[in-house]
């Protein structure tokens, strides 16, 4: 039989934060493009690799939220990597919707800094507060 510390001894590997967190980049498992980046605390990687569903934790509201649990924009996880110097999370993702940004958007570059200036490079793919009710 396996014990819990030898079961989530993984975790213990990821360099956290002096808050306990550590930044989560999601990445389309297909495509390659970045889509996001957010936090994630303990409980949201353990959730992550449990449900392979992605969890990140929420800064401003101070507790853990399920990507899409509002919008129906979910990403379903197919791989978690960590990197070289066990301090940032990337996940392979699949991204329901096509959509990742609360602005509607595909993924949450979509600025570009060109001659001193962000243009808005990506297309609205959907209003928010169609999304967002």
């Amino acid at each position: 039989m396996t014990s819990v510390a030898t079961e989530t001894a993984w975790l213990e590997q990821v360099k956290w934060d002096e808050q306990g967190l550590v930044p989560a980049i999601a990445q389309d498992a297909f495509s390659g493009m970045v889509l996001m980046f957010a936090w994630m605390d303990r409980a949201a990687l353990a959730q992550t690799a449990a449900s392979g569903q992605a969890t990140y934790f929420s800064r401003s509201r101070g507790k853990l939220w399920r990507k899409g649990e509002e919008s129906g924009h979910t990403q379903r996880v197919r791989e978690i990597r960590l990197d070289c110097d066990n301090d940032v999370v990337l996940l392979k993702v699949e991204q329901a919707g096509g959509i990742a940004c609360h602005t509607g958007r595909a993924r949450c570059f979509f600025q570009k800094l060109e001659n001193g200036r962000w243009l808005t490079t990506e297309p609205l793919l959907k209003d928010p507060g169609q999304i967002y009710k």
